[in-house]
């Protein structure tokens, strides 16, 4: 019996080479249908490049004002507070409860009163309501009550001009606005 193993395996073997062999022949048809496709794909015509942007060429431009005052650099008369005589916030006076909030976050929702002792509810944007009189300040601009009415508030800001200075500003506040 280990003669006829040794036979089988032997045959096992060759037909196992065999086997290889014939697949391996089956790959080796030739390369003639991929040489011909390359051909193809390099007879064809491919999409035309679109031609490059025209470069426009600008002219150069001599800055010859050199001893001019720069443009860009504040002005001797801009450096200088132009306002220094005009109005200006009082920043010594302690800070009411109201100028913490921006003016169009208050609303006025109501009046009490009437006359020169009239008082105007303002809700602020916690919902609280506060009384305000004339002559009390409101609004992150320094904002002054000059005037109530059933269905307004009359400020005056104060807000600066850019050179150093403040100027006035008429605002209102109108009944249920938001």
């Amino acid at each position: 019996m280990s003669q006829f193993a040794a036979t089988s395996a032997r045959r096992g073997r060759a037909l196992l080479l065999l086997g290889a062999l014939v697949l391996l022949g089956g790959c080796t048809r030739g390369t003639s249908d991929l040489r011909d496709w390359v051909a193809q794909e390099h007879a064809k015509k491919g999409a035309p490049i679109p031609p490059l942007p025209v470069i426009k060429t600008f002219e150069t431009f001599e800055y010859k004002d050199q001893e001019q005052r720069d443009p860009f650099s504040p002005s001797t008369a801009e450096l200088q507070p132009s306002n220094a005589s005009g109005p200006r916030p009082d920043e010594n006076r302690p800070k009411q409860p109201l100028e913490m909030f921006a003016l169009d976050s208050l609303k006025m929702v109501g009046t009490v009163g009437a006359g020169g002792g009239m008082e105007v509810l303002v809700k602020d944007p916690g919902s609280v309501i506060h009384r305000v009189h004339r002559n009390e300040y409101m609004g992150q601009n320094y904002g002054r009550v000059v005037a109530i009415a059933d269905d307004h508030i009359d400020l005056v800001e104060l807000v600066s001009n850019g050179n150093g200075g403040w100027m006035e500003r008429s605002a209102s506040i109108a009944l249920g606005e938001k």
